[in-house]
Parts: C-alpha cells; sequence; structure tokens
C-alpha cells in the first residue's frame, strides 16, 4: 500500500521535520508514505493566480481519473474512526494508493477541489498547511491502528 501527500511549500522547521519522519516510520509497517511538495507562490502574486498555478502543480501529480481526498475547511468532519473507514475502503477501491492533497497557506483551487473524491476537514481549528501534514500523517497511522483493531495510546 502507498499513501501520497501533494502539497505546497517546503518544510523549514526542524521539528516538523523530525515529527512526520516519526509517523511515517510508524506508519511504514502499513504503507508507504511519499510526500511530494510542489512549489508554492510568493507573496507578490494574487490570491487567484497563485491558486491556480498552485492547482495546475498538485494536478500534475495526479492521473486524470485518479481518486484523491483533498483536505479542506469546508469538508467533512470526521473522527478518526471515520477516517480509519474512509482510508481502509478508498485505498481498498483504487488499487492500492491513496492520494491526498493538502492545499497551500492561501487555500486550494476550486478545480483541484472539485476534482476530488473526498473533502476532509479536520476540525474547526484553524492549521498551516504544513502542520496539517503532521496531524494528518498521525490520523493516517492512527487510522491504520484502528482498522487493525490495534492498541493506540490515548
Amino acid at each position: 500500500m502507498k499513501i501520497r501527500i501533494v502539497s505546497p511549500g517546503r518544510l523549514k522547521d526542524k521539528w516538523l521535520k523530525e515529527g512526520i519522519a516519526e509517523y511515517s516510520k510508524r506508519l511504514s509497517r502499513y504503507a508507504v508514505l511519499e510526500i511530494i511538495e510542489v512549489d508554492d507562490c510568493p507573496d507578490s502574486i494574487p490570491d487567484n493566480e497563485c491558486l491556480k498555478k498552485e492547482g495546475e502543480r498538485i494536478l500534475s501529480h495526479i492521473k486524470p481519473q485518479e481518486k484523491y481526498w483533498v483536505m479542506d475547511l469546508h469538508g467533512e468532519k470526521v473522527t478518526s474512526e471515520r477516517i480509519s473507514e474512509y482510508l481502509i475502503s478508498d485505498i481498498e477501491r483504487s488499487g492500492g494508493t491513496l492520494t491526498i492533497v493538502i492545499g497551500g497557506s492561501r487555500g486550494i483551487s476550486e478545480e483541484v477541489r472539485n476534482r476530488a473524491s473526498r473533502r476532509i476537514c479536520l476540525g474547526d481549528i484553524t492549521l498551516t498547511h504544513l502542520m496539517t501534514r503532521l496531524i494528518l500523517t498521525e490520523q493516517l497511522y492512527r487510522g491504520f491502528k484502528i482498522a487493525r483493531g490495534e492498541k493506540y495510546h490515548k
């Protein structure tokens, strides 16, 4: 099994890199995690142009008929158990690979959002797109643990 996370921006903070590396290592018992970082836009580019460019960069890593999730503030608010259900069923339906898109600091293009098979919201709080990577990797790990009936510390 393989999980791909596609997102604009580069991780620079050591603590985020270490956290994601830790959960990537834990996830490796269940699936290979691949993080694809696409270039984000400089602040000088207007939002609508930026979203279009980032959207094109994201979609260049997704096949036209590929099903994928998008992390979206206006998406379905899910529990860890629901993430687990979706994770397992969508990986099975997609032949072993699940792609998840996280938008950049200005959001995500309508084209990327509209093509997604699931729009997932991690809650009513605002997270940076880089922190979302860490939270998402933890939830994916938790999702596999739940699906297999394994204990996970609370």
